[in-house]
Parts: structure tokens; C-alpha cells; sequence
């Protein structure tokens, strides 16, 4: 198993349009990948809504997880764009 934990970029959080540019990008992921922010339990990283309701902010740390081929590549592509501003 293949986690990342990365610092949320967007100065806005993970609200509707950060969570869907993430959500969409992890849909696209040839494997499942959750999201999680410490106390809450993981959410399907390619669940628009699942990723809004973490209620993750700007600068939280968040854990991605993925398990089969490509995992470390496929975490890396996600963890770098959550590191960005994505509500530009």
C-alpha cells in the first residue's frame, strides 16, 4: 500500500471547486484512491462529496492512499495538485 501525505495548497480548502478539480483528477486514476484528514475516517478520493465533506482547509494535512500498480505515481500526480492552488 502507497500513502502520501500532503499539505492543502488552495487557500480556500477543499470546498466545491478545488474538491471537484481533485475529485475528477482521481477519477481518471487507473485505481481507487482514498483521502483522509487525521480523525475522520478515508474517503473515495474520486467522490466530489466525500472529499467536500472532510472539511479539509488551507494548510491541512491530508493522507492519500492507494494499493496495486502505478500506486506511487498515481499518489504523487494527486499530491501534487493538492499542493496547488486550485480555485484560481
Amino acid at each position: 500500500m502507497a500513502q502520501r501525505v500532503v499539505s492543502i495548497g488552495s487557500r480556500s480548502g477543499l470546498h466545491a471547486r478545488p474538491a471537484a478539480t481533485f475529485a475528477q483528477a482521481a477519477a481518471r486514476a487507473p485505481l481507487a484512491v482514498t483521502i483522509a484528514v487525521e480523525g475522520k475516517p478515508p474517503a473515495p478520493a474520486d467522490s466530489v462529496l466525500g472529499v467536500m465533506t472532510l472539511g479539509a482547509a488551507f494548510g491541512d494535512r491530508v493522507t492519500l492512499t492507494a494499493e496495486g500498480e502505478r500506486a506511487e505515481a498515481v499518489l504523487e500526480e494527486l499530491a501534487d495538485l493538492l499542493g496547488k492552488e486550485l480555485d484560481a
